[in-house]
């Protein structure tokens, strides 16, 4: 055989070669993004309209919080905060639009505390918050910014102190109103 041949069938096997490693490497990086963002990483890929997009977004985003001085909040900073927490749910009961505000300020303090960016972070709990301050937020709009605000007040203190931080879908409503119950009616409920 021509020694041109062997050169053409070793270029073809190491091109062969190279692509099996690189697909092994990008289905490496999905799991990897996946196990990293769980359901994030489904959200992000179908809003940026593809999967390269998406895994790009997310990886654009790993290398923006590794950049980060982030910290952990010591304990009597982290009980305050869940005190605080405790407060601004229990607010939303007689006002729903201060809980919201409380919650927004609240969240910007503990990311603050944490070594996160705030005045660039978008977050669809804030966005409701400024609708509540201009009066287009409905009752339930407020529930789930609250529900959001603490998803995100939970992972910004740490899985360790998910207990204790009530969940507003346990606040009680009164039968075909969507304006929750006062501290009083649940208890007279």
């Amino acid at each position: 055989m021509a020694t041109w041949i062997w050169i053409v069938i070793a270029i073809a096997a190491a091109i062969l070669v190279l692509g099996i490693v690189w697909a092994a490497m990008r289905k490496r990086r999905t799991h990897a993004l996946q196990d990293r963002f769980g359901r994030e990483y489904d959200r992000t890929v179908e809003q940026a309209g593809g999967r390269r997009e998406g895994e790009r977004e997310l990886a654009a985003r790993e290398k923006r919080r590794d950049e980060l001085d982030l910290r952990p909040l010591p304990p009597d900073a982290r009980d305050r905060y869940l005190a605080q927490w405790e407060e601004t749910q229990g607010l939303f009961v007689d006002d729903p639009k201060g809980a919201v505000s409380d919650a927004d300020r609240l969240v910007q303090r503990v990311m603050r505390a944490r070594g996160y960016p705030v005045d660039d972070f978008e977050r669809r709990a804030h966005g409701i918050a400024q609708s509540s301050e201009r009066g287009e937020a409905s009752t339930e709009d407020l529930r789930q910014s609250v529900r959001h605000y603490r998803a995100l007040f939970v992972v910004l203190l740490g899985p360790q102190d998910a207990e204790g931080v009530e969940n507003v879908d346990d606040v009680s409503t009164r039968d075909g109103d969507s304006r929750p119950l006062s501290r009083r009616e649940q208890v007279e409920r």
